[in-house]
């Protein structure tokens, strides 16, 4: 069996009901998308919990690199993706919709051991190939504006409690990179949106957004002052007093998008 889910969580859930499975002797963890696949790629585990949400690469994105053919027989993990949970019921797929309870775990395993027993792997080859179909190219979390193309995005969307919160960019005072997530910072507001800081920072203006850290992309805009730092080092003070630690070999690109700011 494999488990991947970049939540720990989930891992955990999902590895103590395992536990309690009799004929379960061998249970793996991936933490990501790409450890998943480099994993697949070696390995030929009896079944797969898939979560669908991940950063870099997500379920569907595993189903691709790995290949259809290769897939041994999956169940996705879901927190609220409505749309794939009615593509996993019209192509038979089974699914496990976060938070789920411990019976419903067991249907879908036992779903999943009939359908093995059955010799159904080329009709689930099937199923996933037309998964994958309707996947094609799955919508983005950010709103874009609507002149398409390349363009900095005016709006990011963050699900959070079953809503989708949008926070313009011009309101955005910094980002930071949290485990798999990014904090956005947006006056008092900081929602957390699941993607990385590199995916952020391709969707913002580069001429208004900068990164100060590995971890930090600041607005331009909010930056006051550069000031020394007690270890010879550099701190990027915001309006609001902020402070956040600049890396010694970003400081000369801050400068100069601070020079044609003004």
């Amino acid at each position: 069996m494999l488990v991947v889910d970049d939540e720990p969580l989930a891992r955990d859930s999902l590895r103590h009901l395992l536990a309690q499975t009799p004929e379960v002797t061998d249970v793996r963890e991936c933490q990501g998308g790409r450890e998943a696949v480099d994993h697949l790629l070696r390995e030929a585990p009896d079944l797969v919990f898939l979560d669908v949400q991940m950063p870099e690469l997500d379920g569907f994105d595993v189903l691709r690199e790995v290949g259809v053919e290769r897939m041994p027989p999956v169940i996705f993990v879901t927190a609220f993706d409505r749309y794939a949970v009615r593509a996993f019921e019209a192509n038979a797929l089974d699914y496990l919709l976060k938070p789920f309870s411990d019976q419903r775990f067991r249907d879908a395993l036992e779903r999943a051991r009939r359908q093995r027993a059955q010799g159904r792997d080329r009709e689930l080859l099937k199923h996933l190939s037309s998964l994958l179909e309707q996947h094609r190219a799955p919508p983005p979390e950010p709103v874009r504006p609507t002149g398409g193309g390349s363009a900095p995005v005016e709006r990011i969307a963050v699900k959070t409690g079953g809503k989708v919160l949008l926070i313009p960019v011009e309101e955005l005072d910094w980002c930071e990179a949290e485990g798999n997530y990014v904090v956005l910072h947006a006056g008092t507001r900081k929602p957390m949106l699941r993607e990385t800081l590199s995916q952020v920072e391709q969707w913002l203006d580069p001429r208004r957004f900068v990164r100060v850290h590995r971890s930090v992309l600041v607005n331009v805009d909010r930056i006051r002052e550069l000031e020394p730092d007690v270890d010879k080092g550099w701190v990027v003070v915001l309006r609001d007093g902020t402070r956040l630690r600049l890396s010694p070999g970003r400081k000369a690109a801050v400068e100069d998008l601070l020079r044609q700011s003004f």
